[in-house]
């Protein structure tokens, strides 16, 4: 067992957050725990909880790296995309469906690890978030010059586009009648895109 001189705080906070992921990648989040994280880097419990407040402040410091790792994934597949909304929504959207399948344990974490704080988490968790869903506003921005309407549709789409990829990572795609997650993303963003421009 380590002891809490061997390594500063900042090294402790990453050595954690380093194993937590790799926890739940191979354990979901079912396998995952406060206990289970301390073992990993050879300290106490009592010394994981001076560096975060709690589990669910640990929990949500992985899911805002997690939160990174998607915006650089969706990022880089929107780069190409040029202007063109539908195009630019494609790639975000099959970026989105083949990011969580690829990470599918960290992916469900962002949405099956409720927080005590519940719809509020913190400005930096939020700002995050915004990232993400800002990645959709632009592709979307050539459609309107207003802001609260572009950043309302990005919401609504990307819940869509959501659900159709939780179909797909919960093996329950036989409810979309034997189409692929790719394919009924872009017949949803076809669809919302020709109702958007009236």
């Amino acid at each position: 067992m380590a002891r809490r001189g061997d390594h500063s705080r900042a090294e402790i906070h990453r050595m954690a957050l380093d194993a937590a992921e790799r926890l739940i990648a191979a354990e979901g989040d079912r396998g995952f725990s406060a206990r289970k994280v301390a073992s990993a880097i050879g300290y106490t419990v009592g010394t994981l909880y001076l560096v975060f407040e709690n589990l669910d402040d640990l929990v949500l410091q992985v899911n805002g790296r997690t939160l990174d790792d998607l915006f650089y994934a969706l990022q880089k597949r929107q780069g190409a995309t040029g202007d063109d909304p539908e195009t630019a929504l494609l790639a975000l959207s099959n970026a989105y469906i083949a990011y969580a399948e690829a990470e599918s344990p960290r992916w469900n974490m962002l949405f099956d690890a409720v927080a005590e704080k519940g719809d509020n988490p913190p400005d930096w968790y939020q700002q995050k978030l915004g990232r993400v869903f800002g990645l959709v506003e632009a592709a979307l921005s050539p459609l309107t010059q207003d802001a609260t309407e572009i950043q309302r549709v990005a919401r609504v789409l990307w819940a869509s586009v959501h659900g159709i990829c939780l179909l797909k990572i919960r093996q329950r795609m036989n409810l979309a009648g034997g189409q692929s997650a790719e394919d009924m993303a872009r017949l949803l963003i076809e669809n919302f895109l020709r109702g958007f421009r009236g």
